[in-house]
């Protein structure tokens, strides 16, 4: 199986373990991005054609600090890239599909 998969991981998150747990059972070594570490641009934001609603974390403090609930989708893709902790976990790409993998094993949609 190939192994053109990424992972937008953060290895405190339960759940972004359990993903790329799922992954690795599967034989599948994804490029792991550490996006805490390494956070996506607005254009790797806007590849994964997921809305951006699906893609922010809104019960974090920034969310309420930054007063995104009525926000565009711009605003929030721009609060993501300045604000990483906002971003979703785990989202796992494969080409061109990505998926949240809230619960971890949606990432099988991708398999």
């Amino acid at each position: 199986m190939p192994n053109d998969f990424v992972i937008y991981h953060n290895p405190r998150c339960s759940k972004s373990r359990q993903a790329l747990e799922i992954l690795r059972q599967h034989h599948i070594k994804p490029t792991v991005i550490e996006y805490l570490k390494t956070p996506p641009d607005v254009n790797t934001l806007r590849s994964f054609r997921l809305p951006a609603r699906e893609l922010i974390r809104d019960n974090e403090d920034e969310y309420a600090a930054l007063k995104l609930a009525d926000k565009s989708d711009a605003e929030l893709l721009d609060a993501i890239v300045k604000h990483p902790i906002l971003l979703q976990r785990p989202i796992v790409v494969r080409g061109n599909r990505a998926v949240v993998a809230r619960p971890p094993e949606k990432v099988t949609e991708l398999l």
